[in-house]
């Protein structure tokens, strides 16, 4: 038996526990964070927790960064805040967006980092380089692994759109993904929500495999065609992500109110379409 809970299986747990579909991206920047945090030591922690503990209760999911964290040398903070909401929040999975992707026994340390020091649930990885660059984090049972397909910004249709036999790279991806790179029943795709068209089509390819789907919020993706393209029959499926419409809602004091009453709304405008 795996040591470790199968990671998309505690998603679904989540989602139905939960009654959301939304995940909390934590992407901490010092210079908003509220006045009461200045010239602190252990800011980024402070501030992580505050929003977590305050989200936690409309989420089922929590996706931390870890660039903002290691740009600021707080990488140690990080590992403390994944302890917490395991802690603190057992249940709600915890996904390092690192975006990682290379091979052999780089990847291997790569996929010790995600896993065996901050203890993440899953993990994002690019597939440019192939099967082998994904490999390892497959070792890990239990262990998700979350596949760049679709992304949300603009230039990813400079490769990602490009003719693969006749149809997009991305949806190559995610067939691949689907069909070959699945055995342990642990991958899903990173799809952004700025693109409800190319949802419906990933959904069509994969089935039920779990979608995290950033790009609303900030970023302006429309909730309601997300939803509806990517939902499951059971309307589940989807990690729908926001980060810093939530995280910084507020600028005072009450910065954790305002970002719980963020969280709820999104999670309750989410709610409506599925």
């Amino acid at each position: 038996m795996s040591p470790n809970p199968s990671f998309v299986r505690t998603l679904d747990e989540a989602w139905r526990r939960t009654g959301s579909l939304l995940c909390v991206g934590l992407d901490p920047e010092p210079s908003r964070f509220p006045g009461a945090f200045a010239n602190r030591s252990d800011a980024i922690f402070d501030f992580c927790r505050a929003i977590v503990d305050a989200t936690a209760p409309y989420a089922s999911a929590f996706k931390p960064q870890i660039a903002y964290f290691a740009a600021h040398r707080a990488e140690d903070q990080l590992e403390q805040l994944i302890a917490h909401v395991h802690e603190k929040h057992p249940g709600l999975p915890v996904i390092l967006d690192a975006k990682r992707g290379d091979i052999g026994s780089t990847a291997e340390q790569y996929a010790r980092e995600a896993f065996e020091r901050y203890r993440a649930d899953a993990v994002t990885v690019n597939p440019y380089m192939g099967f082998d660059s994904i490999e390892p984090y497959l070792a890990h049972e239990g262990k998700g692994v979350i596949v760049l397909c679709r992304t949300s910004n603009p230039g990813g249709s400079d490769l990602q759109f490009l003719d693969v036999g006749g149809r997009p790279l991305y949806q190559t991806v995610a067939q691949l993904a689907a069909e070959k790179w699945n055995a342990a029943g642990e991958l899903a795709l990173v799809v952004g929500a700025t693109f409800p068209n190319e949802i419906e089509v990933v959904r069509g390819i994969v089935g039920n495999m779990p979608l995290l789907i950033p790009g609303i919020g900030a970023q302006g993706g429309d909730v309601e065609a997300t939803v509806r393209a990517g939902r499951t029959k059971d309307g589940v499926g989807m990690m729908i992500n926001s980060s810093r419409a939530i995280l910084y809602a507020g600028k005072g004091d009450d910065f954790a109110q305002a970002a719980a009453r963020a969280a709820q709304e999104t999670r309750d405008k989410i709610n409506l379409y599925r």
